[in-house]
């Protein structure tokens, strides 16, 4: 009694090949012959092709391999295949489950300062019809199709979109827009996805000054600082974490003076004058 090959996306231990971030999986071996059994799993589709054509596309369940209406090709082949060449059929597994692609990247503000952007989309294939204008529209290498693979096709899509709005934007008013920029980046991604029969769920843009300092100081004018506040306060936290004494007078713009007795004192707080520290004498 024949053996019949069994087609599915399991390894030999029985764990799972398609896992997260896997959008595709070819079946990388060439035994798949007539009277073979495609297993596909309930959050998968499988398009079977051959020679290049599609021949059906499967949802969950199993299924024989079916001989198309093609003659097998030439004498040598019936020879030394038994009538079945390798290469035949091809069966490659997409997946219907939500999966989340990430893209990174620079923008520029107004006063072309640096800003770096993370955007994370989630994304499905939604039908069988979908399935197959991923295998047929979607380049792809070796046996696996995936988020990082799809995000150097998508990722451009998403830096033009950003940076529609972010070039014409003040720095510190930036996160004041990012409604607007998560659904521009929204509808530019969802009608280039579309293409490949990749449905876009939900899209999340984060934006922040690549450069630390500019962070800390637009944090700094969100309490309502003016620009020189932002600058003397910021200043003044960098004195205190290295233990300077005048870091107070820095934050109000007031003198420091070493050496005289209540020079260098501010209202409601300690006499800045008193003390070895405030005199420069060691003891």
């Amino acid at each position: 009694m024949a053996i019949r090959n069994v087609v599915s996306t399991l390894h030999d231990d029985g764990t799972e090949v398609m896992g997260p971030g896997i959008l595709m999986y070819h079946y990388p071996h060439n035994d798949i012959l007539t009277g073979s059994l495609l297993t596909v799993e309930n959050n998968h589709f499988c398009v079977l092709k051959s020679r290049g054509a599609i021949l059906n596309v499967y949802g969950g369940g199993q299924y024989p391999v079916q001989t198309t209406d093609r003659p097998i090709m030439g004498s040598i082949q019936q020879a030394f295949y038994s009538g079945q060449s390798p290469w035949q059929f091809e069966a490659l597994f997409v997946t219907s489950a939500k999966s989340v692609a990430k893209a990174q990247g620079l923008a520029l503000s107004r006063e072309l300062a640096e800003l770096v952007y993370d955007v994370d989309y989630y994304v499905h294939v939604d039908s069988p019809q979908d399935a197959v204008k991923l295998v047929t529209h979607m380049p792809y290498q070796g046996h696996f199709f995936t988020t990082e693979q799809l995000n150097a096709y998508a990722g451009p899509v998403v830096e033009q979109a950003i940076n529609q709005i972010v070039q014409l934007t003040p720095l510190e008013m930036v996160n004041e827009r990012i409604h607007e920029l998560t659904e521009l980046v929204r509808g530019h991604l969802q009608d280039f996805l579309a293409i490949y029969g990749i449905t876009l769920n939900d899209v999340k843009v984060l934006m922040r000054p690549r450069d630390e300092r500019m962070r800390e100081l637009i944090s700094l004018r969100a309490f309502g600082l003016s620009e020189m506040e932002a600058v003397r306060y910021y200043v003044a936290m960098k004195m205190a974490e290295r233990g300077l004494v005048s870091a107070p007078n820095m934050a109000v713009g007031e003198p420091f003076n070493v050496g005289l007795t209540g020079v260098g004192s501010l209202p409601g707080l300690p006499n800045l004058g008193d003390g070895a520290g405030a005199h420069g004498k060691a003891q």
